[in-house]
C-alpha cells in the first residue's frame, strides 16, 4: 500500500546526505526518472538502491555495520507489517522463489537474518556484534520513503523460536523456505546524522552518538518499544474492509463458501480468532438459538504455563455481506450474554456501524471487533495469501456437510 504525502516532517531530495533520520518524516525521491531518484542510498551511503535488504558490510563475512529493512507494503505473498500501537515489526526473508535454499540467496538477508537472532540471545559482545536495522516504507509521491524506525531484532512477548521461524511456501507446486521475522521498533525519535557517520566509519555502535535504547538493548536485551496507542477508535467502512482486490476476493471465498448455511461459519469465526489470540483455549460452539443467533464460549489463557489462569469469553459470528452492516442489535445481543463472561467477540466478514462502534468505546463494553479486512489480515499473517489458499484451508478445516 502507497502511503499518502505527509505534510511535515518533509525532507527534500537535496537535503538527504546532510539529514538526521526523524521517525515517520518522509523523506523525498529526485524526479530524474531512474533508479538514482532513490533516497535510501542517498540517507545512508553504502547501502546501495534496490531490494529488501540493503547493508554496508556483507554478512557472510559478518562485517556488516548497519541494515535497512525496506517494505512496499505492497507484497502480498509476504505481508510484512508494521503493529504502531505495540512497536512490532514483522518482516519476511528473501528467498522467495523455488529452487535456492533457505540461506542460499544472492544478498544473503536470510543469512542476517539467522546471525542477528541467534546473537540477540547471546552474551552482551555477542548483541555488540548486531548491526543497527533502519525500517523505511514506501511512501507517495514517486520513490519517496518514510523512515519508521530503529529496529532491534527479537521481541520483549515472543519465545525465540517465535522471534525467527522458517516457514514453507510452495509456488507451481514446488516448495521453499523462508524466514518470518520479528524486530522492535525501539522508543527513539530521532537518528543523529552523527550515529550514521560513525557506524559506517567502523566506530563502535554503543559509542558516541548511540542512542540509549540501542545501548540498553545491547547490553542487557531490554527492549524499550515505541508504544502508540491509536487515537482513532472509530473506523469506517474503507478501513475494516480489504484495500486490494486480492484480499477482497479471499473474504468473498469465504462468504460463498458458507452461503445458505452461515451459522457453520461460527467454527471459521472461532479459528480465525485464534490466529488473532494464540492464547485461545478450549472453545465450545452451541446449537442456534432461537433468535437466529449462534454462540460460541471459550477461555483465553494468561499467565506462564506452570500457572496459567483461564478468563471466560463468548463469541458470535456474522457471515455478511459488504452492503449489510452488524448494527446495535446483533453487539446488544452478545453484550447481553457476556454479563457473566469476562469478555466478548464479535467476527464479521463485513464491517461495523459507526453507532456500534461508538457505543462499545463510549460505555466501556469489553468487546472486541473483528472486521472483515482484520480477517485478511490474519489470514495472511498466517500465511494463507491467496484465494486457492483459503479455499484449502475451508475445505481442509470446515468441510460441507
Amino acid at each position: 500500500m502507497t502511503l499518502p504525502v505527509t505534510s511535515k516532517p518533509h525532507v527534500a531530495f537535496s537535503d538527504l546526505e546532510t539529514a538526521d533520520l526523524i521517525v515517520d518524516a518522509l523523506y523525498a525521491g529526485g524526479t530524474s526518472g531512474n533508479t538514482g531518484d532513490e533516497p535510501i542510498s542517498k540517507l545512508i551511503k553504502g547501502v546501495g538502491n534496490q531490494g529488501g535488504f540493503r547493508y554496508v558490510g556483507w554478512p557472510t563475512k559478518s562485517n556488516v555495520k548497519l541494515a535497512v529493512l525496506y517494505t512496499s507494503g505492497g507484497e502480498v505473498d509476504w505481508p510484512d507489517h508494521l503493529d504502531v500501537e505495540t512497536g512490532t515489526f514483522t518482516y519476511y526473508g528473501d528467498n522467495k522463489k523455488a529452487g535456492q535454499s533457505l540461506h542460499g540467496t544472492p544478498r544473503a538477508g536470510n543469512v542476517l537474518l539467522r546471525d542477528v537472532f541467534t546473537a540477540s540471545h547471546g552474551t552482551a559482545a555477542d548483541r555488540a556484534m548486531v548491526p543497527p536495522f533502519f525500517l523505511f516504507e514506501k511512501a507517495g509521491p514517486g520513490r519517496s520513503v518514510l523512515f519508521r524506525g530503529l529496529l532491534a531484532p527479537g521481541s520483549p512477548t515472543l519465545t525465540s523460536d517465535d522471534e525467527l521461524t522458517a516457514i514453507w511456501r510452495a509456488t507451481a507446486g514446488l516448495r521453499f523456505q523462508n524466514y518470518r521475522s520479528h524486530f522492535t521498533v525501539l522508543d527513539h525519535s530521532l537518528i543523529p546524522r552523527s550515529w550514521i557517520q560513525h557506524l559506517l566509519a567502523g566506530g563502535d555502535p554503543i559509542g558516541d552518538g548511540c542512542p540509549d535504547v540501542w545501548r540498553t538493548w545491547v547490553e542487557g536485551r531490554v527492549y524499550r518499544p515505541m508504544l502508540a496507542p491509536a487515537t482513532t477508535v472509530i473506523r469506517s467502512k474503507a478501513d475494516q474492509l480489504p484495500n486490494d482486490s486480492a484480499g477482497t476476493a479471499m473474504l468473498e471465498e469465504i462468504r460463498e463458501y458458507f452461503r445458505g448455511r452461515e451459522h457453520d461459519f461460527e467454527s471459521c469465526a472461532v479459528a480465525i480468532w485464534r490466529l488473532i489470540a494464540p492464547n485461545t483455549g478450549p472453545v465450545d460452539v452451541t446449537r442456534p438459538s432461537r433468535d437466529g443467533g449462534r454462540d460460541a464460549i471459550g477461555t483465553y489463557g494468561l499467565g506462564p504455563s506452570s500457572s496459567r489462569i483461564a478468563i471466560d469469553f463468548a463469541l458470535e459470528a456474522k457471515c455478511y455481506g459488504t452492503a449489510s452492516s452488524v448494527g446495535v442489535r446483533e453487539v446488544s445481543r452478545l453484550i447481553s450474554r457476556i454479563r457473566h463472561r469476562n469478555f466478548g467477540v464479535l467476527v464479521t466478514t463485513s464491517y461495523f456501524h459507526k453507532q456500534v462502534q461508538e457505543e462499545v468505546h463510549e460505555d466501556g463494553h469489553p468487546i472486541v471487533l473483528v472486521a472483515g479486512r482484520d480477517i485478511v489480515d490474519a489470514l495472511r499473517q498466517d500465511g494463507r495469501t491467496t484465494v486457492a489458499a483459503v479455499r484449502q484451508w475451508l475445505d481442509q478445516s470446515f468441510p460441507k456437510p
